[in-house]
């Protein structure tokens, strides 16, 4: 049978090596790291992990469906939690067992019928398929920083634990969730907290009346996205009030235009003053920034909160050079044979969609020997079709959300393709 390569032990790669396994079909197991669950290993090098991380989305809508998560899990879990549950996924189902631990893939090259992995050691393996699993946070977004900075500067992918601020004047800029979530760290332990913001954002809570929000959003009434936004717009005024009042810019889209920011215990910061919002940076001379508005702040700690890459370094020239990799549903590419698992950009459960796109792709692998007029027939699928998974939301236009999906949307869609196909997927 032909052999599949997958790189990578975070979920995707677990998701990937799951789906394979259930169907009896061969694979190779790559991992750079000694052991699995990806970046959210701390001890992991380049993990961008930190000791306050928690889940956004809900134990009840995010984990594999083949294997929720623990009843006894709180309602959004800490990344310690989720490496625990990442390790027993694998060694309940037997996938630690088949990993190579410890060996980092240096190249992916197209040869005739298949590809040929290179590992850092030499070692080279040839495969009819390969799924690309390793995850998009290992390569940070360090952006240059104007005038002349005599302070520290970091990226938060070098970042642990709140003690490291401790007797420090921190800026943190960028409000995405990490970036919200060391803001906060900052208040707690900082001398001096203050986050710089381009844009405004709406921020959504963890639990909406006792719920969590994305089980509060699931068991609602199903809506047309223009009512949708509009009532979630007026519910998250009433919960949060102005923004504005707190120093906060207006936010400039409606909501869910962006990545959903899940962090109200920066309001909380905010208008305890513990943290103060600037917008964004317009100069800086020695260790004083100046901010757009003419505000001032003088800080010896830069936290670059400004996202990663999503690169493939080992196979960037067949995964696309755009932001973000070119590949249909996420997951299938245009190269025969080649697949990329994780690198969906949702609103939605990542590891459900995980764990269906990987029971896709498991299924267009058996057809490939089994069935192989339906393979072909995918595969003209994969050339051809373009659907709109954005369910009418109008992504604001970042590097981020190119390629934006909604997780409503792509769900539908994958069921439907699926049926169409005539497979199975949770």
């Amino acid at each position: 049978m032909l052999d599949t390569a997958i790189i990578g032990a975070g979920p995707a790669g677990l998701a990937a090596a799951h789906a394979l396994k259930e169907r009896g079909l061969p694979y190779t197991h790559l991992e750079r790291n000694s052991g699995v669950g990806g970046l959210w290993d701390i001890e992991a090098p380049g993990s961008p992990m930190y000791e306050s991380a928690h889940f956004i989305s809900s134990k009840t809508m995010s984990g594999f469906p083949s294997f929720p998560m623990p009843d006894d899990y709180p309602d959004y879990p800490s990344y310690k939690q989720i490496l625990s549950y990442l390790r027993a996924f694998a060694a309940e189902n037997g996938l630690d067992q088949r990993i190579e631990f410890d060996t980092a893939v240096e190249k992916v090259d197209k040869i005739e019928g298949g590809y040929r992995v290179t590992r850092a050691n030499g070692v080279t393996s040839d495969h009819a398929h390969v799924i690309v699993a390793p995850g998009v946070q290992w390569i940070p977004n360090v952006i240059d920083l104007p005038g002349r900075y005599t302070g520290e500067v970091r990226h938060t992918v070098t970042y642990r634990s709140a003690k490291e601020l401790e007797g420090r004047r921190v800026l943190v800029i960028g409000a995405g969730n990490s970036g919200a979530d060391i803001a906060c760290d900052a208040a707690r332990s900082a001398d001096r907290a203050v986050i710089s913001l381009r844009r405004g954002y709406h921020f959504i809570p963890k639990h909406v009346f006792g719920k969590p929000a994305d089980v509060f959003a699931d068991e609602g009434p199903t809506m047309p996205m223009w009512l949708e936004q509009r009532v979630f717009g007026v519910l998250l005024r009433i919960l949060n009030g102005d923004p504005t009042r707190l120093g906060l810019p207006k936010p400039d889209h409606k909501v869910f235009e962006t990545h959903p920011l899940m962090n109200t215990q920066l309001l909380h910061h905010l208008g305890h003053g513990d943290v103060t919002a600037r917008p964004a940076i317009k100069d800086i001379e020695g260790t004083v920034v100046t901010f757009a508005d003419g505000s001032t702040e003088d800080v010896d700690l830069i936290l670059l909160a400004t996202g990663y890459h999503h690169a493939v370094p080992f196979a960037q020239e067949l995964m696309g050079e755009g932001p973000h990799p070119d590949l249909y549903l996420t997951a299938f590419s245009r190269n025969e044979g080649l697949y990329g698992l994780g690198f969906v950009e949702t609103n939605g459960a990542a590891y459900v969609l995980m764990e269906q796109l990987a029971t896709m792709i498991a299924q267009h692998i058996e057809d490939r020997e089994k069935r192989p007029d339906r393979w072909q027939q995918f595969e003209r699928v994969i050339a051809t079709d373009t659907p709109d998974l954005t369910r009418g939301i109008r992504f604001v236009d970042s590097t981020r959300h190119a390629g934006y999906v909604d997780g409503v949307a792509i769900t539908k869609y994958l069921h439907r393709t699926a049926k169409r196909m005539g497979w199975t997927i949770p």
